[in-house]
């Protein structure tokens, strides 16, 4: 992915690697999940993997994202999460998912005691939302980093970076380490 900038950590350009990847897929996509593995093992321990994911001579070092198979819909995210296992050779995991969005201003005004059915046609309905791509990715030592990306201004120079934008995303997907 050469557009992706060489941003300061590997973890960084693997969530800007996977934010280009989901935004060339488009918008209205389910969420996606990644194995992030070193570079430098799945070369030597998996060289055929390696060549099928176009890692070339030069990518020596860094972090691969891996996509895993689909997400299944019917279920909440926070569950399936809490079903997953990773192999020592996983050294961290990124979810990517839309989601919509209001400013802190428009929060003040949310009815109170809607069921989450109501919340989430409520949010939908709002001429404020905002539709927001989150890149969320966490290593097994505890370092997290996000992307995010608005669907209103959806280019690579207007993706937002940091390690906590999504706490609670973060924080689920650290849980899928623990033993």
């Amino acid at each position: 992915m050469s557009n992706t900038p060489m941003a300061a950590s590997p973890l960084t350009r693997a969530v800007l690697e996977i934010d280009e990847y989901a935004s060339g897929l488009g918008w209205d996509q389910p969420a996606r999940l990644f194995a992030l593995v070193d570079t430098t093992r799945l070369k030597t321990q998996e060289p055929a993997l390696a060549a099928q994911l176009g890692l070339d001579e030069e990518q020596t070092t860094g972090l691969t994202p891996i996509e895993q198979d689909e997400i299944p819909t019917g279920k909440p995210l926070d569950e399936f999460l809490g079903t997953i296992a990773w192999p020592d050779a996983v050294v961290g995991c990124a979810l990517t998912v839309e989601r919509l969005m209001l400013p802190p201003s428009a929060e003040a005004s949310v009815p109170e005691g809607l069921s989450e059915h109501k919340l989430t046609q409520w949010v939908a309905e709002h001429p404020d939302r905002q539709e927001v791509r989150m890149t969320v990715a966490v290593l097994r030592n505890g370092t997290r980093d996000s992307a995010l990306r608005l669907r209103e201004k959806d280019s690579p120079t207007e993706v937002l970076t940091g390690g906590d934008l999504v706490p609670g995303l973060a924080e689920a997907l650290a849980a899928t380490f623990e033993e």
